[in-house]
C-alpha cells in the first residue's frame, strides 16, 4: 500500500470531502425530451394543467351528486350517493396527486446534486445556503414562470376543499319550523317529534302508560307515541325521518315519591304522582343513557359517567357532563294515558351549539 493511500485511509470521517472524489460515481446524465424539445415542454404543461382541470371537474361532479343523488337510491347494492361521492372525491384527489408527479417528472429543474455529511446541528451559513436552496428550488420548480400549471393547480387544491364542507349540509336547519325540504315531525336541531297531548309509549313495543303501570323506583325506556303513527297519514315512521326522531325523542321515565322531586322554577306541575320524563340523550357527546340507582335517584352514562340527579331537575352531579337532562312536561290525556304537555324547552342532546 502506497503512503498516500495509508494518508487516505487515516483521515477522519468528518474531514472527508468532496475534493477527494473527482467523480462521485454517478451514471451519465441524460437530458429529458422537455429539458430539450420546446414544444415537449408545452405539451407537458397543457398534461399537468388538463390533469388538475380534471381535479376540479371532479370536485363540482361531487357538489352536483350531492345535491342530485337521492340517499335512498341503490346501485349495485351499494347506496348511489355514497358511491358517487367517494369515486367524485378520488378522482378529483387522485388527478392531483397525477399530476404533481408529472410536473415533477418533466418540468421541474433535472439536476444532480452531491453533497457530503455534516453535523447535525447545522452552522448559520448551512441554515443561509438551505434558505438559498429553497429559494432555488422555487424558482427551478418553474411555478413563477408557467401561470398555466400554478393556477389549475391552485384552482384544483383550492375547489377540493369544497368536498370538506358541502356534507355540513345534513346538519340540517337550525330553526324549529318542518321546511319544504323536511316534512317531517321534528325537523331542525331547536325541536323533536313531542308535540301536545303526545302519548308517551313503551320503546320497541309503543304500548301506552298508565301512571297505574309503575312502580316507585321504576325506570322505562320510552317513545313518542308519533314514531308509531307519525307520518303524513298516519302511518309509521321510516327512513330518515324515523331515524331523526328516534335519535332526539328518545326518553326515560321514572317514578319516585312525590315528596323526593324538587322542581325547577316554573316546572312545579311537570310530573304526574311522582312520575318525572327526561331525555335520554347524554348532554355530553349524546350516549343514551339509562342506568338508574333508585335509592340515589341518579342516572349514569355509561360512556364517560356523567351523573344525573333526576330528583332535581337532573342536575348534573359528577362526569363532563355540562349542563341538566332536559325535561319532558307530563300529564295524563282523558284515557288515563301519560301525555306530553309540550316539546322540549331547549334542544336535546350534546351542548355543540348556542342555547340562549
Amino acid at each position: 500500500m502506497s503512503d498516500d493511500a495509508h494518508e487516505l485511509d487515516t483521515v477522519p470521517d468528518a474531514t472527508v470531502t468532496d475534493d477527494l472524489y473527482a467523480n462521485p460515481g454517478l451514471a451519465e446524465h441524460h437530458w429529458r425530451p422537455t429539458d430539450v424539445d420546446p414544444k415537449m415542454e408545452k405539451r407537458a404543461e397543457r398534461q399537468v394543467a388538463t390533469l388538475f382541470g380534471l381535479s376540479t371537474i371532479c370536485t363540482i361532479l361531487f357538489v352536483v351528486s350531492y345535491f342530485t343523488v337521492d340517499k335512498t337510491d341503490t346501485f349495485a347494492g351499494l347506496g348511489a350517493q355514497n358511491l358517487t361521492l367517494g369515486l367524485t372525491l378520488a378522482g378529483a384527489l387522485l388527478f392531483i396527486g397525477i399530476g404533481v408527479i408529472q410536473w415533477a417528472r418533466k418540468l421541474m429543474a433535472d439536476l444532480e446534486i452531491v453533497e457530503s455529511r455534516h453535523p447535525a446541528s447545522s452552522s448559520e451559513a448551512d441554515r443561509a445556503a438551505t434558505l438559498e436552496s429553497l429559494d432555488q428550488g422555487i424558482a427551478e420548480s418553474g411555478i413563477g414562470r408557467r401561470p398555466l400549471v400554478r393556477n389549475s393547480l391552485l384552482g384544483a387544491v383550492g375547489l377540493v376543499g369544497v368536498t370538506a364542507v358541502v356534507p355540513l349540509w345534513d346538519l340540517g336547519p337550525t330553526n324549529a319550523k318542518v321546511t319544504k325540504e323536511q316534512p317531517y315531525p321534528g325537523a331542525g336541531l331547536e325541536n323533536t317529534i313531542w308535540a301536545p297531548g303526545m302519548r308517551v309509549v313503551r320503546d320497541v313495543v309503543g304500548t301506552p302508560i298508565r301512571p297505574g303501570d309503575l312502580q316507585i323506583g321504576d325506570l322505562v325506556n320510552a317513545e313518542p307515541e308519533g314514531l308509531f303513527n307519525g307520518g303524513p297519514d298516519g302511518e309509521p315512521l321510516e327512513g330518515v325521518a324515523l331515524q331523526v326522531g328516534k335519535s332526539k325523542g328518545a326518553v326515560v321515565v321514572v317514578r319516585m315519591e312525590p315528596e323526593e322531586i324538587i322542581p325547577g322554577k316554573g316546572r312545579e306541575n311537570w310530573s304526574v304522582d311522582g312520575i318525572i320524563c327526561y331525555s335520554k340523550i347524554c348532554t355530553h357527546v349524546g350516549c343514551p343513557i339509562s342506568l338508574y340507582e333508585r335509592t340515589t335517584h341518579h342516572l349514569l352514562c355509561p360512556c364517560h359517567q356523567s351523573t344525573f340527579d333526576l330528583a332535581d331537575s337532573a342536575r348534573v352531579v359528577f362526569g363532563p357532563a355540562a349542563r341538566p337532562l332536559p325535561q319532558l312536561p307530563l300529564q295524563v290525556d282523558a284515557d288515563g294515558y301519560l301525555v306530553a304537555q309540550r316539546d322540549f324547552d331547549e334542544p336535546v342532546g350534546p351542548s355543540f351549539w348556542e342555547r340562549g
